[in-house]
């Protein structure tokens, strides 16, 4: 069981809570709520999420990429607690239960569902698989900020109010930054042990100074989205302000950390105050709709 919950990484499944949170929160405040969507939106997320740390352990095992020199957290197949196939198998299994619950979203939602889901399962898997893996690419970072920002916040409002709005894509911004932070985090600390593994992540491609920026950047970028909810219309001008310094208070930390850091071992411990900030943003900005 330690094993098992080691593969899915819980320090990282806020990645699909904050925006199904937000999708939620707007839905509710335009009375067009549903929580039994809302649910099920939550469990396809987790699903999809884990389904895609599986096979990011799984397939980086086999591709070289984790290795004894890995500065990261233990990886349950490289490290031999979980036998490969045996990774696989869950893998497959955590998919599964994500198209169950979106049979029951197609039922309320149509085809679109259909869409959002495969694309977004054949994106997890093709995260690290295949010929041409987004994450030895470059582009996990593009992928994250869409299927774990937009895709994921603008679908949870979609299967509750059938409906998608430029406020829905906007508000999937927050989640969307917060969780390439994580992935530019990963990069910045592997940059070594991947440049080994011919793993092109932007932080290979374009150095550490790149990667430092992009965090820094994506840490303060949140702090414009209830400004221009005020702008909108869907809040105060007052408790938008707060919104964005409550951001700017919690994103500083780990900001100036990444500006300062020289040991990459440190890395590891910005991941929960990443965790953190990402949930209080999503709580801020869904109080500021439900007022």
């Amino acid at each position: 069981m330690r094993a098992w919950l080691l593969a899915c990484r819980p320090k990282t499944l806020f990645a699909s809570v904050a925006p199904v949170a937000l999708g939620t929160a707007l839905a509710f405040s335009e009375r067009a709520g549903h929580w039994g969507a809302a649910l099920a939106a939550l469990l396809g997320a987790l699903s999809i999420q884990i389904g895609t740390n599986l096979a990011n352990d799984y397939w980086d095992a086999r591709k070289g990429a984790d290795t004894a020199e890995r500065l990261g957290p233990l990886r349950v197949t490289s490290a031999g607690l979980l036998q490969p196939r045996t990774v696989f198998r869950g893998m497959v299994a955590v998919f599964a239960v994500a198209c169950a619950a979106g049979l029951y979203l197609v039922s309320r939602a149509g085809w679109p569902v259909v869409a959002i889901g495969s694309v977004s399962i054949a994106c997890g898997i093709l995260y690290t698989a295949g010929p041409f893996p987004l994450a030895y690419v470059g582009l996990g970072d593009v992928f994250t900020f869409v299927f774990f920002g937009l895709v994921a916040t603008a679908g949870t409002y979609f299967v509750q109010a059938l409906a998608i709005t430029p406020a829905a894509l906007m508000l999937g911004c927050v989640p969307g930054f917060y969780s390439v932070v994580l992935i530019a985090l990963n990069n910045l600390r592997d940059r070594d042990t991947d440049v080994l593994a011919n793993k092109r992540t932007s932080a290979v491609r374009f150095g550490s100074g790149f990667a430092r920026a992009e965090i820094v950047c994506c840490l303060l970028a949140p702090a414009a989205v209830p400004l221009w909810m005020a702008m909108e219309g869907l809040s105060h001008w007052v408790p938008a302000g707060a919104a964005a310094a409550v951001c700017l208070l919690v994103g500083w930390p780990v900001a100036s950390a990444v500006l300062r850091i020289t040991d990459m071992r440190r890395i590891n411990g910005l991941f929960p105050l990443t965790a953190a900030a990402s949930l209080v943003m999503a709580g801020v900005i869904s109080l500021l709709l439900f007022i």
